[in-house]
């Protein structure tokens, strides 16, 4: 089945900065104007947003020298934002906090501007299993679901889905921040981890109870979905033309379910361009 679907970008450039999310480095951000698909720079080295440049997806997706990049991704994609060049001061994104909402924020500030059009054919569905992890994705209207699952331990089982729009992913998935269980944080710090989070920043699951105030119930499912976005849309599918279905998955399962669904994607040679 073949989409078409409007390019966009930013109108102008807008910058941002904060700590990178693990390492607590301070970071510059900016978001330029572009037609050249989605670009992270640091250090002048530039690198295309693709599954082919995954090197990393320990606590994070990490692009060859660039680090984070999966909730600025997931912002990306929930706004429609289709080219576009991240120039960074450091070499990972910044956790601002712990969510995707201060990406969408700066890049609702300055609108976007449309620069053309594209066509992608989904040729299959595409089904990603590894152990209890599943994926699900077909072309579709854009719904999604994840369904987070902690077995016998506090909060069990939550199931968070929508029917995906840029307005539903501001109001029901970018504010969703990251979290960990009570017992993971001295052993995330201790490695030099999430030093660019805080109390405010992450939401840390006890023994039956947040330790700190959520956001939503199911803030964790939230978080998760959003991350599943930023991740798939390294394979260059716009998320609301999927419908997809996760249970389970993580940053590595998620960036190959991204490399399967890249597989089956082909571009239309009857595209527009700028």
């Amino acid at each position: 089945m073949e989409v078409s679907f409007a390019r966009k970008t930013v109108r102008s450039s807008i910058r941002l900065t904060g700590k990178g999310l693990h390492s607590g480095e301070p970071v510059d951000v900016e978001f330029v104007p572009s037609d050249g698909g989605i670009v992270f720079e640091s250090g002048g080295v530039q690198t295309r947003a693709t599954v082919d440049e995954v090197t990393d997806t320990t606590r994070c997706t990490r692009l060859s020298g660039v680090s984070t990049v999966e909730h600025a991704m997931s912002a990306l994609a929930g706004l429609g934002v289709t080219d576009v060049l991240v120039r960074m001061t450091g070499a990972e994104l910044p956790a601002l906090d712990g969510s995707a909402s201060g990406y969408v924020a700066a890049l609702d500030s300055v609108g976007l501007e449309d620069i053309g059009t594209a066509s992608l054919r989904l040729f299959e569905r595409v089904f990603y299993v590894d152990g209890d992890v599943r994926i699900g994705i077909s072309v579709g209207s854009g719904h999604w679901r994840f369904d987070f699952e902690c077995g016998e331990r506090w909060p069990g089982s939550q199931s968070f889905e929508c029917q995906l729009t840029p307005e539903a992913f501001r109001r029901e998935i970018a504010g969703a921040r990251t979290f960990a269980f009570e017992e993971e944080v001295p052993l995330l710090l201790g490695a030099g981890l999430g030093q660019g989070l805080d109390s405010g920043s992450a939401l840390v699951i006890g023994h039956g109870a947040y330790q700190n105030p959520a956001r939503w119930d199911d803030e964790p499912a939230r978080h998760k979905l959003l991350d599943l976005i930023g991740d798939l849309y390294l394979a260059g599918m716009p998320p609301f033309f999927l419908n997809v279905v996760a249970v389970k998955s993580g940053h590595r399962t998620n960036v190959e379910a991204a490399k399967r669904l890249s597989a089956h994607l082909r571009s239309s040679p009857d595209a527009e361009t700028p």
